[in-house]
């Protein structure tokens, strides 16, 4: 099975661009990252393909290194994928081609398998009655397993490339459900989804019907929308609901496979829900327009900040946010402390992709290239510098150093997370605990790295209060280390021979 593109030209290759985003404050200094966002609609008369697009538009901050949409016609499946963002892989000529009735879309950051043109999704796979699409949000920790199972049952492994990093747990999930023996993909997918651990929202189609599916933990959001003509949508935010003029109906429950055809949408559970939201989703993955098991996104932001003023107090002038992610927990902060709120960093919205890798000279003065200081809003000033997380410690090192050159009297760190201590294995990309800021430092051997008059991070309890969701419905093991699904046994070096606590 040859993929195309729509002008009929086989896709052996990616056309320019390596997909690499750096959407930080400093060029090779990565933030959190989350693995992707997936977008489906199942709407006969409906220009599909553009509502993919749109629909993926709004999901860029999820993932920037590859975007791909599949549409089905109810004969064949055409998928268009590239590296780059969804703006630079399509254009008007590429979706008036994705003709059809439903479409599953995907924008894509690299956890597991190389960021290269073969890993950008959707995937095809044949199965015993067609071919299917699927697009992937989340990691899974049971990868040998499920590639054993695939093993085991003949010939099928030869589907996949498992050399150079050309090999996903996405790839391995498609290729599994082209399991032969079964009356349907439904039937497919309830005899294998019971089997994949880890983290998924899963959204794929075969010719004629539209499926969704979510971890039991329901670690990465997916919720299901309805068009004004009737059709239904499934994204990983409601944001991209309201992109494209669709309804929330609800979320995807946590261990629920929904099926969408003409009939409409059909559920089966084939698993017993035990949530475990993921808590950097209210910190800083989603955006703030998205509500998160009826949480707005932004309320949570904005109360974490409130609550950041009250643990955290310091006298200063101003506060100032780290756009964009610490702009609403800085407007919380600015509310409940009654110190004025300032735009004291101007962002260059016009800068994403970096092809040109620095020099180390030029590297220490790159935070210019993202962010600069005003200087005549914060010379002479006390500075309270609000920022969502610290992982490594690098950017606020830089922007504390940039701060005090443009002529900051002083400068106090507030951040609305706890201190990241613990890698996530469910589709987040921290770095292992060795790398980690907070790892065997104090919070003052912290700030002195950073060299800030002052830090304070919100406490756990906070941070959850400000979400208004349980602690037992959320997974905190990126601050906690414990874990609600056990860790792959060939990533327990990430965890730097530390304990691993597992929750029942």
């Amino acid at each position: 099975m040859t993929q195309r593109r729509p002008d009929g030209t086989p896709l052996t290759a990616r056309r320019g661009g390596d997909g690499r985003l750096n959407h930080d404050l400093l060029p090779g200094e990565t933030t959190p990252q989350d693995e992707c966002g997936v977008f489906g609609v199942f709407g006969p008369g409906e220009e599909v393909a553009k509502l993919a697009y749109f629909g993926l538009y709004a999901l860029q901050h999820r993932g920037q290194e590859s975007a791909g949409i599949a549409t089905s016609n109810g004969d064949n499946i055409l998928v268009f994928k590239d590296m780059g963002l969804v703006s630079q892989v399509f254009d008007e000529g590429a979706l008036e081609a994705l003709q059809g009735h439903m479409a599953v879309g995907h924008t894509r950051y690299s956890t597991t398998g190389a960021s290269v043109w073969a890993n950008a999704q959707p995937t095809l796979g044949p199965t015993a009655h067609g071919t299917i699409a699927l697009g992937h949000n989340g990691n899974l920790t049971n990868v040998q397993e499920l590639l054993d199972l695939l093993i085991a049952r003949e010939g099928m492994a030869k589907r996949l490339d498992l050399k150079g990093g050309k090999c996903t747990d996405t790839a391995i999930v498609t290729a599994l459900l082209g399991a032969e023996g079964f009356e349907s993909l439904e039937d497919v997918a309830m005899d294998l989804l019971p089997q994949v651990e880890g983290a998924f929202s899963f959204v794929w189609m075969d010719e004629h019907r539209m499926y969704a599916a979510r971890d039991p933990q329901g670690f990465r959001p997916l919720v299901l929308g309805r068009l004004k003509s009737g059709g239904w949508v499934v994204a990983s935010e409601t944001a991209a609901l309201d992109i494209v003029g669709a309804s929330l109906e609800r979320e995807v429950e946590p261990g629920e496979l929904l099926v969408i055809d003409e009939t409409g949408v059909r559920t089966r559970r084939f698993a017993e829900a035990d949530p475990k939201g993921c808590i950097f989703e209210y910190v800083y993955l989603a955006r703030p327009d998205t509500t998160i098991a009826g949480r707005s996104v932004q309320a949570a932001r904005l109360e974490m900040g409130r609550t950041l003023a009250k643990e955290h107090p310091v006298e200063a002038d101003l506060v100032i946010p780290v756009p964009e992610s610490g702009t609403p927990a800085a407007v919380g902060y600015a509310q409940a402390s009654g110190i004025p709120f300032a735009q004291g960093l101007v962002k260059n919205s016009y800068v994403g992709r970096t092809f040109i890798q620095p020099s180390q000279t030029l590297r220490q003065l790159g935070i210019r290239l993202k962010l600069n200081p005003l200087r005549e809003v914060i010379a002479g000033k006390r500075l309270i510098v609000v920022d969502d997380s610290i992982v490594r410690g690098n950017t606020q090192r830089a922007l504390v150093a940039m701060l005090r050159e443009a002529g900051a009297a002083e400068v106090h760190v507030r951040i609305s997370s706890p201190p990241v201590q613990w890698p996530c294995f469910y589709g987040i990309d921290f770095p292992t605990r060795d790398e980690l800021a907070a790892v065997g430092h104090t919070m003052d051997e912290v700030r002195r790295q950073i060299d800030a008059d002052s830090l304070g991070h919100i406490s756990l309890e906070g941070m959850l209060e400000a979400t208004e969701q349980a602690e037992s419905r959320l997974c905190t093991a990126c601050f906690t280390g414990t874990y609600p699904v056990e860790p792959p046994v060939n990533a327990r070096h990430l965890l730097v021979s530390q304990p691993v606590e597992v929750s029942s």
